[in-house]
C-alpha cells in the first residue's frame, strides 16, 4: 500500500508459489497492472501481464510426436538443474520442460548416452539479440555487474522485453493524450473497500495491445493478458552440443526440421551400433513370411528390399533392424499441422536412420531427407480389370474387312454386271448371228445371239470375284475393259482380306476400355483415384497438365472418396468393381500385382511420368555417401536387376512376362469358321429349294404342252431325274406320244415353207 500511495501505474517483478495469489488480488482491487516474467498462473488475471509464455501446448505437441504411453515428470522450480547428474543412464529420454535450454549447463551429460530434449525461446541468431549483446559487452562491469557473461539467460531477455513493453504502452497513452496522472484520482488502499485507480483500465488495455519484437520473439498479449502468436525452438541435445530439430507456435503446432548427423563424422561411431531400417509391408518389397509367427527379427520378413537392405548392409558394414512403419502410409506432410507421417516422418523426426522401401522420390521430400541414386526406375501407370477375351462371332470371318467395304462391294459387284450388260447389249462385237447364205436360211443354233444378259453378266462377275473363271468371255472391247478393272479391283481386295484373315482367326482380342489417361478423363462411367497419402496423390495435386488438372478435380471430389489407405485396399477395389474401377499406382506395383493370382488385372497405357525410387537417409547423415555408393555398386554388378526378376517374374503365378498381352494367337476352333459351315449349308439347302421350284414349274408347263395332269408330268419328270431315260429326238416317252409316231424330213418347196408328212394309225 506505500508503494501504491507514492503513486506507482505498474509493478513489474516476480512472484512465487506463496505470493501469487496476494499480488494478482491486489493488482485487481486497485487497478495496478502486473508485468512478470515468472511462471504464467492459471487463472484468468485482468490486471497480470505474463511475459513468459506456457509450454503446455509445446510440451504435450512433443510427447504425442514422440508417442509416449507412460512417461514421469518431475519439476522442480526451485532446484531443476540439480537432478540433472540423473540423466547418464543410456537409453533414457528426458524433456525439460522451461523455456532456457542453453542457460543449462550440459557439457558432462553430452556423451552420457542419453536423449535429452528442450525448449528454447530466445534465438541467439536474430539480430535483435545480436545487437543487444554487441551493446550488453561494452557496458562497464563495475556499474553493471555480470556483463562478462557471454549466455543471455531468458529470464533477463523477459525482463528486458517487459520494459520494452511499458514503454511502449505509455507512449501510445501519450500518443492517445489520455491523462494517467496520480492526481485526485489516485484511489486508495486503506479504504473499505479499497479504492481503484480510475485510469487503471486505459493502462492495463494500453498494455495488451503492445506489439513489439524482442530479444523472445514477437511480444503479444491476449485479452488475459498471456503471451499469445509466439514461437519456441526444441532442441536437442548431442554429443555435439545444442541442436535444433524444430519448432513450435500456436499456428503450426510443433514443426519439426530434424538435420542433425544420427553419428559423429568419425566411421568408427557405426561400429556396435544397429541402425534402424524403416520401410513398409507392400509386396513383393517387405512381406511377412509364412511361419513369421515362430521367427524374430529382420528373418519374419522377406521381399526386394528385404533382400536390398541386406546387400546395403553387406557394403556398409552396419548391424540393423527392419521397422515396419506404424501408420502405414509412405509419408506426406500434413498441410494444417505440418507434421510429416509415414516412412519420412520416421526419418524425419529421428524415429529411424535409413528407409529402404518403394519411396518415390520427390522434391518436397528431398527438402527434408536425402536420397540415393534410384535403384529402381518407374513411372505412374493405369490399373484395370482384366476384360473378359471377346468370344469370336460366327461370322468372325468377315471381320478382316469393315462393314462398309462388304457393302461397298456388294454394289460394286452390282454395278459392275449391269454395266457389263449394258456394254454387251450396245456393241456389236457382243452378238454374234451368222448371216444366211444367197437363198437359204439361217442355219438353227443353240447358243443365244448375245451371251451377257443379266444373269451371265451377274455370273462372269460373281466368278471372277470368286477367282474362279467362267466358261463365257467378253468379245468386245468396252466389255474387256470392263472385265479387266473388275478383275484388278477383285485382285486388290481378296489379297487385302487374305492378309488380315490370318491375324483376324488366330488372335484372341481383349477389348479394354481404356487405354490411357485422356480416355479415363473424357469419361465418367469408371472411377479412378490413387493411394491417399503418397507421390502419386502429389503427382496429381501439382500438375499443371490440362488432361491431369481435370483427372483431379475429379478425383478430389468423387463420392464415394476415391483414394484408398492402401494399395493392396485399391487393388482389391479393382477386382470387386466389375470393371467400373481404375486404379493410378507406381508402374513397378502394377507389373508385380499383374504377375500375381487370381490374374484378373491389367495394365494399360504408358507411363503419365518419369521417377526413380531411392534409399532415403535423414538430413547430413553419414550414412547418406555409404548408402550411395552401396547402390551404385550394386546396380554396376547387375544384382538390382537379378532381385526384380527374381520378386517379379521368376516367383510370377499368372506364366511368362508377356502373358497379360492383350492379343494371342492360338489355334483355330470351330467358333472362328462356323459361318462358312452356314453359308455352305445355307447355299445347298437354297439350291435344293431353286431345284424343287425349277422341277415343279417345269412339270407345270409338260403338263400344259403335253395335255397331261400335273401329277402325271410330276412322274414323267421324276422318272426322268432318277432313271435319265428319254424318248427318240430327246422327247419324253408319255401314253400320249407312243413310239410309233414318228417324223419325215421336211420337203423344202419355198423358202419358209415346209410340208410335213407322216404316218398316223
Amino acid at each position: 500500500c506505500s508503494q501504491y500511495a507514492r503513486g506507482v501505474f505498474a509493478i513489474f517483478g516476480m512472484y512465487d508459489k506463496r505470493s501469487v495469489h496476494t499480488l494478482t488480488s491486489f493488482c485487481g482491487a486497485l487497478h495496478i497492472s502486473l508485468i512478470t516474467p515468472s511462471f504464467p498462473t492459471e487463472g484468468e488475471s485482468q490486471f497480470v501481464l505474463q511475459l513468459r509464455p506456457s509450454l503446455r501446448g509445446a510440451l504435450l505437441s512433443l510427447l504425442d510426436h514422440y508417442e509416449w504411453k507412460k512417461f514421469v515428470f518431475l519439476y522442480d522450480t526451485d532446484r531443476g538443474e540439480f537432478d540433472l547428474r540423473l540423466v547418464c543412464k543410456i537409453g533414457y529420454h528426458y524433456v525439460l520442460a522451461n523455456l532456457g535450454f542453453k542457460d543449462i549447463a550440459l557439457d558432462r551429460f553430452m556423451h552420457g548416452g542419453a536423449n535429452v530434449t528442450g525448449f528454447q525461446i530466445v534465438d541467439y541468431s536474430k539480430p535483435i539479440v545480436t545487437k543487444f549483446m554487441q551493446r550488453w559487452k561494452k557496458l562497464d562491469q563495475r556499474e553493471f555487474p555480470g556483463t562478462d557473461n557471454a549466455q543471455l539467460k531468458y529470464t533477463s531477455a523477459l525482463t528486458y522485453d517487459g520494459i520494452l513493453v511499458m514503454a511502449e504502452a505509455f507512449r501510445y497513452l501519450r500518443r492517445q493524450r489520455i491523462d494517467i496522472s496520480r492526481k485526485g484520482n489516485a484511489g486508495d488502499c486503506l479504504a473499505n473497500p479499497a479504492a481503484p485507480w480510475i485510469q487503471g483500465i486505459d493502462t492495463e488495455r494500453a498494455l495488451k495491445q503492445v506489439r513489439i519484437q524482442g530479444l523472445t520473439g514477437n511480444v503479444q498479449f491476449d485479452n488475459y493478458g498471456r503471451r499469445t502468436n509466439f514461437t519456441i525452438d526444441v532442441l536437442e541435445l548431442k554429443n555435439t552440443g545444442h541442436r535444433k530439430i524444430g519448432y513450435w507456435n500456436d499456428v503450426d503446432k510443433l514443426v519439426l526440421i530434424q538435420n542433425e548427423m544420427l553419428f559423429p563424422n568419425d566411421s568408427s561411431a557405426l561400429e556396435n551400433r544397429t541402425v534402424y531400417v524403416t520401410t513398409i509391408l507392400e509386396g513383393p518389397y517387405v512381406m511377412l513370411k509364412k511361419n513369421h509367427d515362430t521367427m524374430e527379427g529382420n528373418d519374419r520378413y522377406e521381399g526386394y528390399c528385404v533382400d536390398l537392405a541386406s546387400e546395403i548392409a553387406k557394403h556398409i558394414g552396419i548391424k540393423y533392424e527392419l521397422k515396419i512403419v506404424p501408420d502405414g502410409k509412405y509419408g506426406a506432410r500434413d498441410p494444417e499441422t505440418k507434421i510429416w507421417n509415414g516412412m519420412v516422418g520416421e526419418l524425419v523426426y529421428g524415429r529411424a536412420q535409413i528407409g529402404v522401401a518403394p519411396l518415390t522420390i520427390t522434391l518436397v521430400r528431398e527438402e527434408v531427407i536425402d536420397f540415393s541414386k534410384p535403384f529402381m526406375s518407374l513411372g505412374i501407370s493405369i490399373m484395370i480389370k482384366k476384360p473378359q477375351k471377346s468370344k469370336p462371332g460366327v461370322f468372325s470371318f468377315l471381320d478382316p474387312l469393315a462393314y462398309e467395304i462388304w457393302m461397298c462391294i456388294v454394289f460394286a459387284y452390282i454395278g459392275v454386271s449391269v454395266v457389263l450388260f449394258l456394254v454387251s447389249r450396245f456393241s456389236p462385237y457382243e452378238w454374234h448371228t451368222e448371216e444366211p447364205e444367197d437363198g437359204q436360211d439361217s442355219p438353227p443354233s443353240d447358243q443365244p445371239p448375245n451371251e451377257f444378259g443379266i444373269f451371265n453378266s451377274l455370273w462372269f462377275s460373281l466368278g471372277a470375284f470368286m477367282q474362279q473363271g467362267c466358261d463365257i468371255s467378253p468379245r468386245s472391247l468396252s466389255g474387256r475393259i470392263v472385265g479387266g478393272v473388275w478383275w484388278f479391283f477383285t485382285l486388290i481386295i481378296i489379297s487385302s482380306y487374305t492378309a488380315n484373315l490370318a491375324a483376324f482367326l488366330t488372335v484372341e482380342r481383349m477389348v479394354s476400355p481404356i487405354e490411357s489417361a485422356e480416355d479415363l478423363s473424357k469419361q465418367t462411367e469408371i472411377a479412378y483415384g490413387t493411394l491417399d497419402s503418397g507421390s502419386t496423390k502429389e503427382f496429381f495435386r501439382r500438375s499443371k497438365i490440362a488432361v491431369y488438372e481435370k483427372m483431379w478435380a475429379y478425383m478430389k471430389s468423387a463420392e464415394p472418396s476415391v483414394f484408398t489407405k492402401t494399395t493392396a485396399e485399391g487393388v482389391a477395389r479393382v477386382r470387386k468393381s466389375k470393371g467400373k474401377f481404375a486404379f493410378l499406382l507406381e508402374s513397378t506395383m502394377n507389373e508385380y500385382i499383374e504377375q500375381r493370382k487370381p490374374c484378373d488385372t491389367m495394365k494399360v497405357g504408358g507411363n503419365l511420368d518419369s521417377k526413380g525410387y531411392g534409399v532415403a537417409t535423414p538430413k547430413s547423415s553419414p550414412l547418406r555417401v555409404p548408402v550411395n555408393l552401396a547402390v551404385l555398386k550394386l546396380s554396376e554388378q547387375g544384382i538390382l536387376d537379378k532381385l526384380k526378376n527374381k520378386w517379379w517374374y521368376d516367383k510370377g503365378e499368372c506364366g511368362a512376362k508377356d502373358s497379360g498381352s492383350k492379343d494371342k494367337t492360338s489355334a483355330l476352333s470351330l467358333s472362328n469358321v462356323a459361318g462358312v459351315f452356314y453359308i455352305l449349308v445355307g447355299g445347298l439347302g437354297l439350291a435344293m429349294l431353286v431345284a424343287l421350284v425349277e422341277f415343279c414349274y417345269k412339270s407345270r408347263a409338260e403338263a400344259k404342252r403335253m395335255k397331261l395332269t400335273f401329277s402325271e408330268a410330276m412322274r414323267n419328270k421324276a422318272r426322268l431325274s432318277i432313271t435319265g431315260s428319254v424318248g427318240e429326238n430327246g422327247r419324253v416317252l408319255t401314253p400320249d406320244c407312243p413310239k410309233a409316231v414318228h417324223t419325215v424330213p421336211t420337203i423344202r418347196q419355198n423358202p419358209g415353207l415346209a410340208i410335213v408328212a407322216s404316218d398316223l394309225p
